[in-house]
């Protein structure tokens, strides 16, 4: 084999399907997880209200109901690999506003989970859910070009 070949460590490539299926499980799944709550227990999703409320969002009881849904549905999306595009502009939308909204004043600790979300999901909308998905079932899904 080339020297360039270890260097550049091209066989990895054959696992860039895999990557990828791994990244949207874990994804999805901590979305999903991470708002659950608030969709089973009022309670919750009232914590959440009073949240976005003390950051200064306007309409917060709809502004709440709304974040856990579409944080719910990108999971969902994520996981199946399902208009994973889509869900991967949602994704990044979602937590740009988190990060302007919350974590502005925060140090990078703070900033690192919404951060991440957002390349997460800018990731995935550019580069879609990979060969190990319904999008490539449905036809859907490209190969990136490389």
């Amino acid at each position: 084999m080339a020297l360039d070949t270890w260097v550049f460590l091209h066989p990895l490539r054959r696992a860039d399907d895999v990557a990828v299926l791994l990244l949207r499980l874990v994804t999805g799944a901590f979305l999903i997880h991470g708002v659950w709550d608030n969709i089973t227990d009022a309670a919750r999703m009232q914590e959440f209200v009073e949240f976005l409320t003390t950051h200064g969002f306007a309409a917060p009881a709809f502004m709440a109901r709304l974040s856990v849904w579409v944080q719910f549905g990108i999971g969902l999306a994520f996981v199946a690999g399902l208009l994973t595009r889509w869900a991967g502009l949602l994704c990044a939308a979602n937590f740009i506003v988190a990060c302007v909204m919350v974590h502005w004043s925060q140090d990078l600790r703070g900033w690192w989970p919404a951060l991440v979300l957002v390349l997460i999901g800018l990731l995935l909308a550019t580069r879609g859910a990979g060969r190990y998905s319904l999008d490539a079932v449905l036809g859907g899904a490209e190969r990136s070009v490389r």
